[in-house]
Order: structure tokens, then sequence, then C-alpha cells
């Protein structure tokens, strides 16, 4: 019986083991250089209807509303509905608020960074295509 590669293909397992090491580097090094800064509170403006502004403590009114219907009866499609779309608002109140930045690195390392990434990905999906040896 033949010995497959890595992916079960002839590709190489060289390959496959260095490319996700550089993968994991280079991710771990480029989400190490992001800096995520939230800017959510409960008196803040989580987004805008109709050019009215809703808070997020306007958005746990109806939770509680719904929390409340599902505790009363749980078959209630207005409790479920009501619980489910301020969890919704709110997670998207809270993505929307969050600003992301690059730290501080020299163009070296941004670049070092990027070809530890891209390399491994190519690397990688070259072992799982067969070889034409």
């Amino acid at each position: 019986m033949a010995r497959r590669g890595a992916g079960g293909t002839s590709g190489g397992e060289g390959a496959f083991i260095l490319g996700l090491i550089m993968m994991i580097a280079g991710g771990y090094l480029l989400l190490k250089g992001i800096i995520i800064r939230p800017q959510f509170g409960m008196g803040m403006t989580a987004f805008t209807v109709g050019g009215f502004p809703v808070t997020t403590g306007m958005i746990f009114i109806p939770f509680m509303f719904g929390v409340g219907l599902i505790f009363y009866n749980a078959k209630l499609w207005v409790g479920w509905l009501l619980a489910l779309g301020s969890v919704v608002a709110l997670v998207a109140g809270v993505l929307a608020s969050i600003t992301l930045s690059m730290a501080g690195m020299s163009v070296f390392e941004l670049m070092m960074i990027l070809v530890l990434l891209v390399g491994g990905v190519g690397l990688f999906l070259r072992s799982l295509v067969e070889s034409r040896r």
C-alpha cells in the first residue's frame, strides 16, 4: 500500500509542517501587533435609528421584558424575539464601537510578519496539492 503524505496527497510532510509553523508564528505576531480600543459604555450611543441615538442602556429595556416573558411562558415567541434581538443589537453595538490600530513597528518587522504568514499559507497549500513527480 502506497504511503500518502499531507492531506492524503503525495505533496510533502516537510512543507506541511514548515508551512503550519510559519502560519502560526506569522498570525501570532500579526495579531500581537494589533491594538484594540473598545469605546463602549452604558451611556454611549451604540448606533442611531432614524437619527435617534440608541444607547446601550436602552437596549437592556427590551432585553429585560423579553427575559421576563420567557420566564413567564417559554413558548411565547415575542419574549424570545425581544431577548435575542437585544443580544444581537448589543453585540453589533460592541463590534461597531471597537477601534483597531497597528502597534508601532518598523517596515522590516511588518515585512517579516507578512512573509511568515503568507509564505506559510503558500507552503501549507502546496503540501496539500498532488506533486507531479
